[in-house]
Formats: C-alpha cells, sequence, structure tokens
C-alpha cells in the first residue's frame, strides 16, 4: 500500500474552518478510486485471480460514490460510516495479498485500494482528532504485515507515513475546534458585556436620572409627567423596542432639535445631516447625556452649545458648556466609583458606533464634548 501522497495538500483550507477540510477529503477518495481503478487496469493480467479484484474494485467504486455525500460534512459522515470505510480498505489489503502472486507482492506491488485507503484515516482524524486516527492507521498496518507482504520496509514506511499524516490532520482539527469553542465562548462573553452596557445606558438615562431628581427633593407636576415618561420607556426597554428598517436613514438635526431650549444653542446645516437610523438614535442619546451631565455639575443657569458638522466620512457634534469645569483625573475617579454617565452613556455609545468621543476640560472654562461618528462604506447595511 502507497502512502498518503497528498496527505499534506489536505490543509490547504486553513485551520479556521472545518469544512474546507472535509471537502477536500470527499474529493481525495474519488481521485483516489480513479488511481486505483487506473493501476489496476494496467496490471490485472498480471494477477493470479484477476475477476475478483475487478469485484472489489467495483463495489469499492459504488461504497465511494454512495458515501460521497456522507464525506462531505461531520454530521452525515457517522461513525458507522467511517467503520464500513476503514473495513472496505482492510479487505482490499488483505485481498491484494491472497489474489495477486507471491512474487509481485515480495516486490513491492499495490495493495487493491493503493492510496483509496489513505481516506479512511483521514475521515476518522476529521471525525475524532488524532486517536481515531492513529486507530485506523494500526488497523490498516497491522491488515498490511498479515496480509499483504508482512513487515517489509516498504510496509512500515508507508503506515508510518499515513499514521504521522492522519495523527498530525487530527491533532490539527482538534486545535481548530478548541479555538473555534473559544472564540464562540469569547462573542458571546462580549454579546453579553454589551447587552449590559447598552442595559446600564438606557436605566442611567432613565431611571437613575429620575431618582436623582427624587432624591434632591424635586416635586410638582413635572416631576410626574418625568416619572410616567420613564415607565413607559423602562417597560418598551423590558419588552424590546423595534428595530429600525434594514437602510432606514434619520436626519439627526431632527433628533437634536428638542434639546434646544433658552440656555440651549443648536447650530446645524441647513440641509439634512443623515445616518442609519441606529446610529443617529444613539448619537442623540449621548448628546443628552452630555446635557445632563451639563444640568448636574454646571447647574440649572449654565450655558450650553449643540455644533452639528456635517462631513464626508463622519457626523461630529460638539457640546460645549460655561460650567466650571473639572479636574484632571474627576473622570476616572467617577467610573471608579459606579458612576459611569460618561463612560457608559456617552463613551459606550460611540464605541459601539465605530466612533469617538472626545472630552476637553480646563478648570474654569466649562467641558467641551467632541462626539464623532464616521459614515457606513457604501454598500453597507445599517
Amino acid at each position: 500500500m502507497e502512502g498518503p501522497r497528498a496527505g499534506g495538500s489536505l490543509m490547504a483550507g486553513g485551520l479556521s474552518v472545518e469544512m474546507p477540510l472535509w471537502r477536500a477529503i470527499s474529493s481525495f477518495r474519488v481521485l483516489a478510486l480513479a488511481y486505483a481503478l487506473a493501476r489496476y487496469f494496467n496490471a490485472y493480467l498480471e494477477y493470479r485471480h484477476p475477476v475478483s479484484g475487478w469485484i472489489y474494485l467495483g463495489a469499492l467504486t459504488v461504497w465511494t460514490l454512495a458515501s460521497t455525500r456522507a464525506f462531505a460534512g461531520p454530521r452525515r459522515c457517522t461513525w458507522y460510516v467511517l467503520a464500513t470505510d476503514l473495513a472496505l480498505s482492510v479487505t482490499g489489503v488483505v485481498m491484494s495479498g491472497i489474489i495477486d502472486t507471491p512474487a509481485r507482492v515480495h516486490a513491492g506491488a499495490l495493495t487493491l485500494p493503493t492510496i483509496w485507503a489513505a481516506g479512511s484515516v483521514l475521515g476518522f482524524a476529521a471525525k475524532g482528532g488524532w486517536r481515531p486516527a492513529a486507530f485506523a492507521a494500526v488497523v490498516l498496518g497491522a491488515a498490511n504485515f498479515g496480509g499483504h507482504g508482512g513487515i517489509s520496509p516498504d510496509n512500515v514506511h508507508n503506515i508510518v507515513l499515513l499514521a504521522v499524516a492522519g495523527c498530525a490532520i487530527g491533532y490539527v482539527i482538534e486545535l481548530a475546534r478548541a479555538s473555534e469553542t473559544a472564540l464562540t465562548r469569547a462573542l458571546q462573553v462580549e454579546a453579553a458585556t454589551r447587552e449590559r452596557e447598552r442595559l446600564s445606558r438606557d436605566i442611567h438615562d432613565g431611571v437613575l436620572q429620575l431618582l436623582a431628581l427624587v432624591h434632591r427633593g424635586e416635586q410638582g407636576p413635572g416631576l410626574a409627567a418625568l416619572a410616567g415618561e420613564h415607565e413607559r420607556a423602562l417597560r418598551e426597554l423590558m419588552h424590546g423596542r423595534p428595530l429600525p428598517a434594514q437602510g432606514e436613514t434619520r436626519d439627526v438635526r431632527e433628533l437634536l432639535a428638542p434639546y434646544a431650549a433658552e440656555r440651549v444653542t443648536l447650530s446645524a446645516p441647513g440641509t439634512p445631516v443623515l445616518l442609519p437610523a441606529l446610529a443617529a438614535a444613539e448619537l442623540a442619546a449621548a448628546v443628552g447625556a452630555a446635557l445632563d451631565n451639563v444640568r448636574q455639575h454646571a447647574g440649572e443657569q449654565a450655558q450650553a452649545w449643540i455644533l452639528v458638522e456635517d462631513e464626508p466620512e463622519a457626523v461630529t457634534v460638539g457640546i460645549r458648556d460655561d460650567g466650571p469645569g473639572f479636574a484632571a483625573g474627576r473622570l476616572g475617579e467617577a467610573e471608579q466609583a459606579g458612576r459611569l454617565g460618561v463612560a457608559q452613556s456617552i463613551r459606550g455609545r460611540l464605541r459601539d458606533l465605530g466612533g469617538t468621543a472626545e472630552l476637553h476640560c480646563v478648570p474654569g472654562e466649562g467641558v467641551e464634548v467632541e462626539l464623532r461618528v464616521p459614515r457606513p462604506a457604501p454598500g453597507e447595511g445599517d
């Protein structure tokens, strides 16, 4: 039996995906069958029982074609299929020692399945890793040693090559699967973290702001109306908000217009400033969080200015106030204390949009916040 000369090329698909390897094994089995048929056709008259060889190769052809679809993926390629495949390989190896002449066998003649038998080992490797591959290689080695030429240098050489190739591919498959599992887990953790941050932003922007007003002793019908508004927002959050339609855009100016007031000046271009609907809504929410910080830290009498800039690559919104500002390191201290208004409501939102949020402050000269949201490349969805 020849060694799996093409075994190394099976890794051309890379380690990141498993399906290309299965497709390569499936193709390898068909090509190896064609090779076995061609080799036998050129030498069948030299066999003692050539008809038996043709019968075996006919059965091998039927099995290979019937199982091609099964070898296209790990789900269809069950252990029963692999066991049948290995049994056919062993049968062909043992038959080769019976129907061929002793002189040809001792001279190193090929077995009936030739390199097709390597497909069995590769199938075991892809299905279960290096241990099943080693088992299949040992079984084939025993068949060669016991039924086709004994422990000859050629047999030892071919079996060692087959075992090394099968175990190497099996080990790589195990590493690829472990990496995929770790990546999936990391993505799940990241998604959960992002969702937790999103929920904390919504709660901070709504319920916590309301509780802060209650704690300061605010009263009156305005507080009741605000409580009702936040109750509706919280219920909407619990039941899930409808997602914007694919490709839907919003004018950032319209979303920022409600923030304009006696002490808040909004300056924006005269033409629509369009962004994907979700990005526009998150940008507006970040502006709202920045204005909440102005009222909370600079006082109700502080003046604020909002400047919207519409650029080809991005939309930039600046928020500036005339408050007292804050000392360097104040944001870090607030974040460590669990006050995540800037970290989550502003920077977190912009980070999720792929943008940036920069804060500039000089004590006594107010705070300036610059929010920048990149525009999606042509053809990208919302």
